[in-house]
């Protein structure tokens, strides 16, 4: 099945996932403050750390996180805390990764090293990724010692796996890689993307609402699928980006990112467009232009690298949709379980 699907199947689905996500978006939001000290130093530490929690975002990982959860039979009160740690963690990675990126823009404002420098933003991320602890650890008295342990052992698990993939994209770089393949991408995104959006939040919402009486693994492929085209869906974005989106346009390519798109570019070209393009990849990012950068834009649109990855995301989502379907067997419908079967569709409908 497409996992674009028609018009007037898609929109329940989209409404449906819209408003959990708010919901507990909102739930969220509302306990974070707890976890973010309003105490000296503020104006080097403190403000910083609650910079990028508190410039919203779309909450998809603890959402996951809760409504797993319940889909399972387990209270919202039972997941929050872990929903609370996804989402403080993703923001520590999302300050280290603008640092390694060198980006300039996140959810609509400037990045904090461009705010405060690199220095400063550096110790934020590592404080927000320690504050993340926290929260992890009250479960013990809700959750009890033996299930805390696990859930714990899951954010270590996800927190390594996003710094491997994160090394894998910033080695291609550093060597300037020029034979990637799609399948070293799928790899990568597998340990940086797909973990912390999707498989972990949905491993330890299973875990908290059976109390430990399941196999977390059986949300491995679903969470890869749906992760995988999420991030691809976001590549593309990228380079459409408009005031929605929240970042640079075509940042990813400014970046040097071997997303799916430059891949298969660098596989099509033709020869002296791939040595022009490796020249360009080779130089910092200060030191290139912004006529190189629309030039690779256009050699995408020419080659036909947007429709191809456009292409692959839908196959996996739709994908995402079988896995999901085995993933939940068994479980009685819900509102919960149908905010994640409609995961896969909302990919290609949000912004």
């Amino acid at each position: 099945m497409s996992a674009g699907g028609n018009a007037s199947r898609s929109t329940p689905s989209r409404m449906l996932v819209a408003a959990t996500l708010e919901e507990y978006g909102a739930v969220v939001r509302k306990a974070l403050p707890n976890y973010l000290p309003a105490q000296e130093p503020r104006r080097y530490l403190y403000d910083l750390v609650a910079d990028y929690p508190n410039r919203g975002g779309k909450m998809m990982r603890p959402s996951i996180c809760i409504a797993t959860a319940r889909a399972f039979g387990g209270r919202l009160e039972d997941a929050l805390a872990s929903a609370i740690a996804f989402e403080l963690l993703h923001n520590a990675i999302l300050i280290h990764d603008d640092v390694q990126d060198e980006s300039d823009e996140r959810r609509g404002r400037p990045t904090m090293h461009v705010l405060r420098g690199i220095p400063l933003a550096i110790n934020a991320g590592d404080t927000l990724m320690l504050l993340s602890l926290k929260p992890l650890l009250e479960n013990h008295s809700t959750l009890g010692g033996d299930l805390c342990v696990r859930i714990l052992e899951e954010l270590q698990r996800v927190a390594r796996d996003s710094a491997e993939g994160q090394a894998m994209e910033l080695g291609w770089r550093h060597d300037n890689a020029i034979d990637v393949t799609p399948t070293d991408y799928l790899d990568m995104v597998l340990k940086k993307t797909c973990g912390m959006a999707a498989i972990y939040p949905s491993r330890v919402g299973a875990l908290i609402g059976t109390r430990g009486q399941i196999d977390p693994d059986r949300f491995v492929r679903f969470g890869f699928f749906l992760g995988a085209a999420f991030q691809i869906q976001d590549d593309i974005l990228n380079l459409f980006a408009d005031d929605r989106y929240g970042k640079e346009r075509n940042g990813d390519i400014w970046e040097g990112k071997r997303t799916l798109m430059l891949i298969h570019l660098l596989q099509q070209c033709a020869v002296s467009e791939r040595e022009r393009i490796t020249e360009i990849l080779h130089r910092s990012r200060a030191t290139r232009c912004a006529t190189d950068i629309g030039w690779i834009r256009g050699l995408m649109d020419k080659y036909g690298c947007i429709d191809y990855a456009r292409r692959i995301a839908h196959g996996l989502a739709g994908a995402a949709i079988v896995e999901c379907a085995a993933a939940f067997e068994g479980v009685p419908d819900s509102r919960d379980r149908r905010f994640i079967e409609g995961l896969p569709r909302w990919v290609f409908e949000r912004n």
